[in-house]
């Protein structure tokens, strides 16, 4: 009898809420595999590799940033789109413990708890785009509106130019 693969909270949510999305695995090394890697491990075009991060604003507290994982984070323009007047990432160390997921795994769906997210407005170019599902190896590819109904995102520019 084969053995049933784990589901992780964020597949498990998808599923609950109905959610059309394909589930894709590959293999993960500590080196670490970026996202240009892994979008030619799944044949998919870099720009829909949609990275996770975690940032703390000075007035909102902690907030999910989701953007093209060949683009970095614009700290002015989220904290903007988010009401703060300065917001600096979360340190790592603090992930697991305010997320529960670690680096690497870290996806928008199935947090500890639901923070104000923030969505690249890119997103919503691409009739899917592709996120972590919660573990490392594991990524799931879902409609970006989809995904911003079910982490009740905010789309707008979020990343440098």
């Amino acid at each position: 009898m084969a053995k049933k693969k784990a589901k992780t909270n964020a597949i498990r949510i998808v599923e609950q809420k109905k959610i059309a999305y394909t589930e894709h695995e590959y293999p993960w090394q500590d080196e670490h595999v970026s996202g240009k890697e892994v979008a030619e491990i799944l044949n998919v075009d870099t720009a829909r590799i949609f990275k996770t991060l975690v940032a703390v604003g000075n007035k909102t507290g902690p907030l999910v940033a989701v953007m093209p994982s060949h683009t970095e984070l614009d700290l002015k323009k989220i904290a903007k789109v988010s009401g703060n007047k300065k917001v600096e990432m979360l340190h790592v160390h603090d992930l697991e413990e305010l997320t529960g997921y670690i680096r690497g795994g870290c996806s928008p769906v199935g947090m500890k708890k639901l923070l104000p997210t923030y969505i690249d407005q890119s997103a919503l170019n691409y009739e899917t785009i592709t996120v972590s599902a919660g573990r490392r190896g594991l990524q799931m590819e879902l409609s970006p509106t989809d995904l911003g109904s079910l982490v009740r995102a905010t789309f707008d520019s979020i990343h440098t130019n």
